[in-house]
């Protein structure tokens, strides 16, 4: 199975015959790139026109972080499985208003259903959530009535702000968390959030990759220059699932605390030692498996964005109503 390989250490990254090669004075490590899924590129590294040539023969997405931590940028292999149909029906899909809004309130409803069930689970560990589990659900019951996206993340903000008020009663440390923020994230807990979700940012964005979709042509965020928009929506159905129970974990487990981070010029930002905690065990969690109830089969998490993709793109050719994935156990 490919994997993804995190680069931190500075140096140069060659290919050599039909490998990779990072190199810096002090060692030389090669990477068959039969075995490469993605690149994360923490460290400040170079490379040649010889070796994205090669990257883009192997289909492989490369994404860069700053020295903060905050996602740069990705790059993006020429598509290796361009279907001018599905592309065509996805600029349709989101062009018609009632199309384009039908698939967004899906991603919200399903998103939303994830987050509650998050709380339920915590709801039965003898943490009262009773009244925000209901306040949710009042919200939810609102997601069909929408007429328009603006009014759709309205809700969708008004839920999360009611989740993230009650992280503060199930997680083991004082994190003084009330409310998210970013551009920079203004504590430790929303540097941490903010990591992560560029993880699930990412990796999402590999996934859709490997399908006809188009990352540009999204249905509930704008699409705009220089972003990949589809991976930010496809994002929130995995945020509660793989992001937020990582975040509760590490927290609880004391993997992550206050110390795991660093202050510098108004940036609350984490330690490369906390970061190498993160990324291995978001690796176990991509790998770790569930028995999907309709395939009858064992998928894993990251097989799970994969699907999703699939899903929505019989959608957009009218092969099979899109239905967002709900969690269900």
């Amino acid at each position: 199975m490919k994997r993804s390989y995190y680069l931190f250490s500075n140096g140069e990254l060659k290919r050599r015959d039909n490998s990779l090669i990072i190199k810096n004075d002090k060692t030389s490590k090669y990477i068959p790139v039969e075995d490469v899924n993605q690149i994360y590129v923490f460290g400040e590294i170079s490379f040649n026109s010889k070796l994205t040539n090669f990257l883009f023969q192997n289909n492989i997405t490369v994404h860069f972080f700053n020295y903060y931590g905050y996602y740069s940028g990705s790059f993006y292999p020429r598509e290796s499985l361009l279907s001018g149909d599905v592309h065509l029906k996805q600029a349709v899909s989101h062009l018609n208003f009632q199309k384009r809004l039908l698939i967004a309130k899906e991603f919200i409803d399903s998103a939303s259903f994830n987050i509650s069930r998050n709380l339920k689970y915590y709801n039965r560990k003898e943490v009262n959530l009773e009244t925000q589990i209901k306040d949710i659900e009042l919200l939810r019951n609102k997601l069909n009535k929408v007429n328009s996206i603006e009014e759709l993340m309205g809700i969708e903000g008004n839920i999360r702000k009611i989740y993230y008020s009650t992280w503060n009663f199930f997680i083991n440390q004082n994190i003084n968390f009330h409310k998210r923020e970013k551009h920079p994230p203004k504590n430790w807990i929303n540097s941490l959030i903010s990591f992560i979700n560029s993880l699930i940012y990412t990796t999402t964005l590999t996934e859709i990759y490997h399908t006809h979709l188009d990352p540009t042509i999204s249905f509930l965020h704008s699409p705009s220059e220089r972003r990949f928009s589809l991976s930010l929506d496809i994002s929130e159905i995995f945020k509660p699932i793989i992001g937020d129970r990582l975040i509760f974990s590490l927290l609880n487990k004391n993997m992550i605390t206050h110390e795991s981070f660093i202050e510098e010029f108004n940036h609350i930002i984490l330690k490369d030692s906390s970061k190498k905690i993160i990324l291995k065990e978001f690796d176990e969690r991509l790998k770790q498996t569930i028995k999907h109830k309709k395939l009858n089969k064992k998928v894993s998490y990251r097989k799970l964005i994969r699907l999703e993709c699939y899903k929505l793109e019989k959608h957009i050719i009218e092969e099979k109503k899109y239905e967002g994935f709900k969690i269900w156990w």
